[in-house]
Parts: C-alpha cells; sequence; structure tokens
C-alpha cells in the first residue's frame, strides 16, 4: 500500500504519544529512588555480575509502553483508500442537450417565471428520469461551448445545469454552433442512439457554421436532432430594470423566432420539431421523444473509493504486548522489595 493510501480520520488522537517520554521519564526518577536492601556481604555479590533478568529489568515496562503507543496510533483510526476502476453497464441513449444562454431567454413569458429558469427546472427533472442515459451538455449563446461530456454522473450534471446563467457567453444565438458541437460530443459514440435536444428560443443569428451545414453533418453521423422551441414568441414581456421596491419591471419586446429552419434541421436529421409554450408542454416533449428512441449497452468506467479501517490490526498486538509485560512483571522482573 502507497503512503498516499493511509488517512487517520483523527489524527488528533497521536497527542497520547507525547505522554509515552513521560511515562519513561517517571520509570527511571522511580527506580532512582527504589529503597535497597543492605546485605553485609554486598561487595561480593555485586563482584559476580549482574545476570541477564537484572540487565533487562525495562523489559516489562517495554512492553507495556509499545501497546500503549500502539492503542493510541489505534485510536487515531488509521484507514487505507483505495480507487478501483469498474465499469458500468447500462441500457440507454447518448444525449447531448444544447440548451440556449442567450439574453431572450430572460422574456418572461413563463409567468412569472422566465424561460430559461424554466428551462433549467424541467432539464433538472428530465436529468434526474434519465438513469439509463449518457448525457452531455452543450451551452450556447453568439458561441457554443461543452459544459459537460456524456456522464452518467447525473448529480453533477444536474449541479451545473442549476449553476447555468445568461451573459456569460457573447450574446446572440449560434444554433448552427450549438447543433455543431454537440454532434462532436456524439462523433465517437458507439450507442445505437445518438440524439441532439436543442432547446432554444429564437433564430440563428450568430456562429461560423450554418444551422443546415450542421444538419447535414449531425445525419452523415447518424445523429437525431430533436429542436425545441421555448416560449410563445412574438411580443413578450422582458426583464428592463427594477422599482423602488425592488420589483423587476417588464416591459414588451419582440423577439424573433424561426420555426421554419427548426423544423427543416428535425427533416434533415430524422429528428422531430416541437413548440414548448408551457413547463408542461416543455416535459412531455422531452419525455415522449426519448422514450420510443432504441436504446443500446453502454459500458462506462468509474472510479471508486474503498474505505478499509486498519485499526483493528493494532489493537491485538497492543492487547498481547500489554498481556505478556504484566504477565512477566509477575515473575522473575517482579520488583523486591
Amino acid at each position: 500500500m502507497s503512503p498516499e493510501a493511509l488517512h487517520l480520520a483523527r489524527p488528533w488522537a497521536l497527542l497520547l504519544l507525547l505522554a509515552l517520554p513521560l511515562v519513561v521519564a517517571a520509570l527511571l526518577l522511580d527506580r532512582g529512588r527504589a529503597p535497597r536492601l543492605r546485605h553485609p556481604r554486598a561487595a561480593l555479590i555485586a563482584a559476580a555480575g549482574r545476570g541477564l533478568v537484572a540487565r533487562l529489568w525495562w523489559l516489562p515496562h517495554a512492553l507495556v509502553l509499545a501497546a500503549l503507543a500502539l492503542a493510541a496510533v489505534a485510536l487515531a483510526r488509521p484507514q487505507s483508500r483505495d480507487r478501483e476502476r469498474e465499469k458500468q453497464s447500462v441500457e440507454g441513449i447518448d444525449i447531448v442537450v444544447a440548451l440556449d444562454l442567450s439574453t431572450s431567454m430572460l422574456a418572461a413569458d413563463f409567468q412569472p417565471r422566465d424561460r430559461l429558469t424554466v428551462a433549467k427546472q424541467v432539464l433538472q427533472d428530465f436529468i434526474g428520469r434519465r438513469r439509463t442515459d449518457r448525457i452531455g451538455l452543450v451551452v450556447f449563446a453568439g458561441d457554443a461551448y461543452t459544459q459537460a461530456p456524456l456522464t452518467l454522473d447525473h448529480g453533477i450534471l444536474r449541479a451545473l445545469v442549476d449553476k447555468l446563467r445568461t451573459g456569460v457567453i457573447e450574446d446572440g444565438t449560434a444554433i448552427g454552433n450549438a447543433i455543431a458541437t454537440a454532434v462532436n460530443r456524439l462523433r465517437e459514440s458507439d450507442a445505437r442512439s445518438k440524439v441532439v435536444i436543442l432547446i432554444t428560443d429564437g433564430d440563428n443569428n450568430a456562429g461560423q457554421i450554418s444551422p443546415r451545414e450542421a444538419a447535414g453533418l449531425a445525419k452523415a453521423l447518424g445523429i437525431r436532432v430533436f429542436p425545441i422551441l421555448v416560449g410563445k414568441g412574438g411580443v413578450v414581456p422582458y426583464p428592463a430594470g427594477v422599482d423602488l421596491f425592488g420589483r423587476t419591471v417588464y416591459q414588451p419586446v419582440p423577439i424573433d423566432v424561426n420555426p421554419e429552419l427548426l423544423e427543416e434541421i428535425a427533416r434533415i436529421t430524422g429528428g422531430e420539431y416541437a413548440n414548448a409554450g408551457d413547463k408542461a408542454e416543455l416535459e412531455r416533449r422531452l419525455q415522449e421523444v426519448l422514450d420510443r428512441m432504441e436504446k443500446t449497452r453502454i459500458f462506462e468506467t468509474s472510479a471508486s473509493s474503498r474505505v478499509a479501517e486498519l485499526f483493528p490490526r493494532l489493537l491485538g498486538p497492543a492487547f498481547w504486548l500489554a498481556a505478556l509485560g504484566l504477565l512477566l512483571g509477575l515473575t522473575r522482573w517482579r520488583s523486591f522489595p
């Protein structure tokens, strides 16, 4: 076992080892002050030399002290942590969600909440239900970025979704870049069903790759794209600031949408287009699309930690050392007078 694998659950217990030198000092002081037995032939006895038992007078004490040292280390609860790599096997599909983070997602036509808040809530619930699917996350506005690769660790994925905010990417709606980035995450997947779920509320107005080019790339790799238009489109309430009481003030703002483009993307890739005007509709659309898709057996390697308690290995020797020391103290090593 490597030193890096050792861990003390209660390291403060090692402070008990500081008492051992004090015990040794006390024993030596006590031996120096012990009474002496006068004998008329003391000089003759001293000339004969000391026997083995006399020279090893310290042995019983040393055994007890060693037992106390082992007990102190055992109280510190030494543990070993072994990292094991194991394969998880599940039946599922590979999904990459491309989520729009453009500022238009702050439109509050999902009263009393905005589009992004509702999309994040629905997406977190969706991830929680797809236990056997590997899911990745791409975020986009004026450009697209991978937020999380394909994974079965849905807890981390949901935490990432919860932290998503607008304004962290240059504004705009780069639908082509979003599809291309998501397709790139699925390019080496060996799953039978590979899906991109595109959640957006607007028309393509940014990026270096056109949505049709990205859709053609997805089709060539056998990846289906399911665009979902979030919101009602047209003139919608949009935050314009706060009033004197700290409440958000909304004003009507027209936001361009292009459902025809999203329908074409779905048609090119073999997916389906959906328009989610409320939270319930968004939830239903996400679930029904994926329930119909063919699943495949997915193997994913993950690392897990196994903790083993080591203190029982110390308590046994500590007990026998203490017992031996006390036993020797009752034999020829017994102090007299």
